[in-house]
């Protein structure tokens, strides 16, 4: 049994809902809720996972609410409120819609659950980061985002199809802001060893590139009334298994930085340090001109966009 007591699950939409599912099936916590806006959603979902506990031999309490104050006392908080991106919609159209909403479950987090460690799931995510750390007002290794990890699985899926071979082979990070600002650092990625570079040409790789960056536009497209989340709601999950058995997993996650890469005051994604007291370092890579000088773009664009967020959406 994992040696935390309570994980929160708040926004019981399909991301929410898959993340709570997959917390009670690998049995992470003693007790676990999920909250949600909606009357009756987070009841009815908690319910349904809840009586699969039977069948796969899981004794943890589970149960959905209405009322985020039940996320008291949780240890960690999963926070993927918000609404969805829909087809055409910009990564920061959200942002006028979620920060808000994002405000305002960030002030019932510091209120209920003030020693929790807390996973951003909402996009914009880098934004969303900042203002629950602003609003919060909790200690920068208690705060990050999911990005980078998922942005890091997309790239591996399209190399390992590309080249017809296993992904567990492939080895990558991809740093940057979560989306159009993301950057895979080519100079770090391998296939069992062997530099991609060996093994595909620029145009192939930039192809690649390409496709990840529009993945998650990709499948909003596609879907039409929805986007991802079975790979989103894996993606939280191997941040909460590295936090709660106390991994120390490098992973690339949305982080706040103190210096590291030539960045101070901001989060994007980097590789982290997961343990169980939250982030516990930030790796700082070694990147050819060119990959640095985009990730240096890319922290640029995501100062903007904080820049325009209202003031009134960072008090706490």
């Amino acid at each position: 049994m994992a040696n935390v007591k309570k994980i929160a699950v708040i926004g019981a939409g399909n991301v929410g809902a898959t993340t709570f599912q997959r917390i009670v099936d690998r049995e992470l916590a003693n007790e676990a809720v999920i909250t949600d806006v909606v009357e009756g959603l987070p009841q009815g979902k908690a319910l349904d996972i809840l009586e699969s506990t039977p069948i796969s031999g899981i004794d943890i309490h589970a149960y959905g609410s209405n009322d985020i104050s039940e996320i008291k006392n949780s240890d960690i908080v999963i926070v993927t409120a918000g609404l969805a991106r829909k087809p055409g919609m910009t990564r920061m159209d959200l942002l006028s819609k979620n920060a808000e909403i994002i405000q305002s479950v960030s002030r019932a987090i510091r209120t209920h659950a003030p020693n929790s460690i807390v996973i951003m799931v909402s996009n914009p995510l880098d934004v969303t980061t900042y203002i629950a750390y602003k609003v919060t007002q909790f200690k920068p290794s208690h705060i990050m985002g999911m990005a980078g990890v998922l942005d890091s699985a997309r790239f591996k899926t399209f190399i390992a199809e590309e080249l017809k071979t296993s992904k567990k082979d492939i080895h990558t990070f991809l740093l940057g802001g979560h989306g159009d600002m993301m950057v895979p650092i080519i100079s770090h990625t391998n296939v069992a060893g062997r530099p991609l570079t060996e093994l595909l040409s620029r145009d192939a790789i930039d192809k690649i590139v390409a496709r990840t960056r529009s993945g998650g536009g990709e499948i909003v497209n596609l879907i039409k009334s929805g986007s991802a989340y079975y790979a989103p709601s894996l993606s939280i999950i191997e941040m909460v298994e590295s936090i709660v058995y106390d991994k120390k997993r490098i992973l690339p996650c949305s982080v706040h930085l103190n210096g590291e890469y030539g960045a101070k005051g901001v989060f994007i994604g980097v590789p982290a340090k997961l343990g169980k007291d939250g982030v516990e370092g930030v790796i700082e890579l070694k990147l050819p001109v060119e990959e640095a000088d985009a990730l240096q773009r890319s922290i640029t664009e995501i100062r903007k966009e904080i820049s325009e967020c209202p003031e009134t959406f960072l008090s706490p």
